[in-house]
């Protein structure tokens, strides 16, 4: 198998990676659950964790990394801790279903308006957009940082000044782009970053988290066990067992911090170099053939390491079933949880096939899935 699907779960993981969850599995215990070494091993290598993401994101505060099952839990408790009844949030066309339908659901019931920077056919936003339907009431701002549809990158130093200006919060959904891009959280004026640790960080499935800046102050998503201050009614008010009842990942957890050591020893630039040569080499080899229509703004190779594309009228996910069966290519066929980008493009009916390339593949499963799709559209 061809493994073009890095945008929805990166399938292969560095060896150190596997090495660490299998070493948890058999050594950790459950963290702030007792002082035998077990669970005090466990307690040091999540805060040591908390510390690599503090540096990665520039958090100022590593007991503000609060860790979650992915980012879509990331996203819920950011957004459904922050905003009040009355409050006003931009955000954009380019959004995931992580961030509109936790939106939509406070729009329902909270009272909560919201305000979407359109996108053009190519998925492209005019930033003086955000100007515009700005508000009095206006509480936060919303957004991607890239497209898991087609790639686009969004200017978050662009958006996070405007935030910063009007002094609202900034919550950004890093999906596609942590560990792979640089996200710096106090130069760019980032409120709260959300991230998954499945996807081009390189880690295991089932973790993610929230980077909060000092002085944002997120309700408790959920409340429950924590393992300290017992007899307190409440939850726990510090950062970050506000936002942790339960039992934590501890397997998952050590599986991405062996991820960001990898990272750093590879370096981000190394990564986004190749994944993007890669993306280019594709885009340059498919654009021409007859019949395939690529979506995307490609003036720039500043993207994610994605492209999607239809050939001819053939539904996207007939095209993904014979690339995966004929071809061995895996990619992903539909619309993506990008409805409103989807409305954008003109695509709602058809969906759209997406090649998101990642660290592992080559130049040669590059040339072979061009190959199959000239094969299809021809």
């Amino acid at each position: 198998m061809i493994y073009l699907d890095n945008a929805a779960t990166t399938r292969q993981k560095p060896q150190p990676v596997i090495d660490a969850v299998v070493s948890a599995m058999t050594t950790l215990g459950n963290s702030a659950r007792g002082t035998h070494e077990g669970s005090l091993s466990a307690s040091r290598m999540i805060y040591g964790t908390r510390e690599k993401l503090a540096t990665f994101f520039n958090c100022p505060r590593p007991d503000h990394v609060v860790f979650t099952a992915n980012s879509t839990e990331a996203l819920n408790m950011a957004i459904c801790g922050l905003l009040n009844p009355g409050d006003h949030v931009i955000a954009t066309d380019l959004e995931h279903n992580s961030v509109l339908r936790p939106l939509y659901r406070l729009e329902a019931e909270r009272s909560v308006s919201l305000s979407f920077v359109p996108a053009d056919r190519q998925g492209r936003i005019d930033y003086e957009d955000f100007e515009r339907l700005l508000r009095p009431n206006t509480k936060a701002v919303v957004c991607t940082h890239g497209s898991n549809l087609t790639g686009d990158l969004m200017d978050i130093q662009r958006v996070g000044n405007f935030c910063q200006k009007h002094r609202l919060l900034f919550i950004l959904d890093a999906s596609q782009t942590a560990g792979v891009f640089p996200i710096d959280m106090e130069r760019q004026h980032i409120s709260v970053v959300c991230f998954t640790g499945h996807k081009s960080l390189l880690g295991p499935q089932g973790t993610g988290g929230l980077c909060i800046a000092p002085g944002v102050d997120i309700r408790p998503f959920k409340v429950g066990g924590t393992g300290v201050q017992t007899y307190l009614p409440q939850q726990p008010p510090q950062y970050p067992t506000r936002l942790e009842a339960g039992t934590l990942n501890g397997h998952g957890i050590a599986g991405l911090s062996a991820a960001l050591d990898y990272l750093e020893e590879t370096g981000l630039e190394a990564i986004r170099s190749h994944e993007q040569a890669l993306a280019r080499q594709f885009y340059e080899g498919v654009s021409a053939i007859p019949g395939v229509t690529v979506y995307g703004d490609f003036t720039t190779w500043d993207r994610a390491p994605v492209v999607s594309l239809n050939i001819r009228d053939y539904d996207s996910s007939q095209v993904s079933d014979v690339l995966a069966e004929q071809f061995s290519i895996a990619t992903r066929p539909g619309a993506h949880c990008a409805p409103r980008l989807h409305r954008a493009l003109g695509t709602m009916a058809q969906g759209a096939v997406r090649f998101s390339f990642g660290w592992f593949n080559t130049e040669e499963e590059t040339q072979a899935a061009i190959a199959a799709v000239r094969s299809v559209a021809e």
